[in-house]
Formats: C-alpha cells, sequence, structure tokens
C-alpha cells in the first residue's frame, strides 16, 4: 500500500511490478539478475478520488503513457527492494506535484521610484557609450 496523504492511499493489488535485467556496468551480476523494477499504474482504473484522476490526466509527465498508465524504470541501485522504494516514492512525487494547486499570478505594476531609477540608469549608460564615441 501506498501512502499518498493522509486520507489517501493506493492499494498494492493497485500497482503492477515487472522485474527486468538492469542496463549498464555491474560484471557478471547484470546478466543473471532482474534488478531494475518497472512499475506500472492504471490512473484511470485506480481507486484514486476523481480530483486526483483529473489533475493526473492533465498534468502529462514524460512516464504517462496515452492510455493513462504511469510507468516508472528504476535501476539506481543492485537491490530490486531497494529500485521497488524508489519508484513507489517517485509515483507519490508524480501524483503529489499532479495535484498541487498553482497559486494565481496577480500583474503589478512597477513603483514610481523604480520607473525612475530604470531610467536614470539608461541615461547614465548611454552617456557612457556617448563618451566612447569619436569626436567629428
Amino acid at each position: 500500500m501506498l501512502q499518498i496523504s493522509a486520507r489517501v492511499t493506493i492499494p498494492a493489488h493497485e500497482i503492477q511490478w515487472n522485474m527486468v535485467r538492469a542496463q549498464g556496468p555491474g560484471g557478471q551480476h547484470v546478466n543473471k539478475t532482474s534488478t531494475a523494477a518497472q512499475l506500472f499504474f492504471y490512473v484511470k482504473e485506480s481507486s484514486l478520488p476523481d480530483f486526483y484522476k483529473e489533475r493526473l490526466l492533465r498534468h502529462r509527465d514524460h512516464r504517462m503513457n496515452e492510455d493513462g498508465a504511469i510507468v516508472i524504470k528504476v535501476q539506481d541501485t543492485r537491490s530490486q527492494e531497494t529500485n521497488k522504494a524508489i519508484a513507489l516514492e517517485r509515483l507519490r512525487e508524480i501524483i503529489l506535484a499532479a495535484t498541487k494547486v498553482q497559486k494565481k499570478r496577480r500583474a503589478t505594476k512597477p513603483t514610481r521610484g523604480s520607473q525612475i531609477r530604470r531610467v536614470d540608469k539608461k541615461k547614465q549608460h548611454g552617456e557612457k557609450k556617448a563618451l566612447r564615441r569619436k569626436l567629428d
């Protein structure tokens, strides 16, 4: 079971695992054992609340395919259990990132003092460049 928040959890049977061989260095050990973990989580078929489902499907992470399945592959360590734990944490982070509500941006106007300072600085810069010009 994966705890998302105080009230929201994902049951273990909704998360599918596929253990595959990891890529990269590691000698003969890599060729003999399947330590990389692939996590499959189908958003549409899950028991998540509708709010979470809608936000996840709109989030469009690169780890989500067209069917609404989140696929996470972890091969960071040589331990199958550690890779599984990392994959679960990444799934949790994806779900929390999708449900985070962005604060509305309110447009502000620059203050009169900042406008005057900006114009003065532009004038000083122009004068400095004017002194570099050749005299006729």
